[in-house]
């Protein structure tokens, strides 16, 4: 394979929102550990978080709404990151995630993104013209040595990997809520098909473990099959 294995891990309700509302300081980051019988057992989610792979892709909308661009610099960790983006990350959000990563690789087709002013030595920049996922994460494994990779980016950035045929294995944990809202951003987002013709377009999946997680958690892994 060309590209690294991936997996997307998430966090999501019931009725598959990643969000608790359609505004950007909705968050379930913020607002899980609010909510009485929800925030028992988050903290599992956390944990699992902690065993996924060494490199870890997401978008910049997602870093921005965790708040990297405001935050006080971290202490390093052993995970390398990879950010796709255009315009969501400052340049204290570019150092901010230097400092977290042990590799930072920010994939962009801006070319004045604040990145190009940074001068980090674990920063390096993927730069297209249109965003190519595969091209994006061809590189990641022949330039940076890639070979396993957790994605948890935003809805329409998943749409785009759905699409492309870039999941192979999907893990996700289940909070015990009901969210709805139809502007409320979902596990996978993005156009919709219109025709019988873009079904191969849909991705099937095979169930390799579900795990019945303390306080009506739960968790779901699977394989893509096609």
């Amino acid at each position: 394979m060309d590209r690294p294995v991936t997996t997307l891990f998430m966090l999501m309700s019931v009725d598959g929102k990643i969000s608790t509302g359609a505004a950007d300081n909705l968050d379930v980051d913020r607002d899980f550990p609010k909510i009485a019988g929800v925030r028992e057992g988050l903290h599992q989610y956390y944990e699992i978080e902690q065993t996924t792979d060494l490199w870890s892709l997401n978008s910049g909308r997602v870093q921005q709404k965790l708040g990297v661009n405001r935050k006080k610099l971290p202490n390093k960790t052993p995970v390398s990151f990879a950010v796709i983006d255009n315009s969501h990350l400052t340049g204290h959000g570019i150092r901010y995630l230097c400092a977290l990563s042990k590799e930072f690789v920010l994939i962009t087709s801006n070319p004045e993104h604040p990145a190009f002013q940074a001068d980090e030595d674990n920063l390096h920049i993927i730069c297209q013209s249109k965003l190519s996922l595969p091209d994006a994460l061809a590189r990641l494994k022949s330039e940076f040595g890639c070979q396993r990779l957790t994605i948890q980016s935003g809805g329409t950035l998943n749409g785009l990997f759905l699409r492309e045929k870039l999941f192979d294995y999907i893990d996700i944990v289940i909070a015990p809520i009901l969210i709805g809202g139809k502007d409320t951003a979902t596990l996978i987002d993005g156009a919709s098909l219109l025709s019988e013709g873009e079904l191969p377009q849909l991705g099937v999946l095979k169930l390799q473990q579900s795990t019945v997680l303390k306080n009506s958690y739960l968790r779901l892994r699977y394989q893509v099959v096609r």
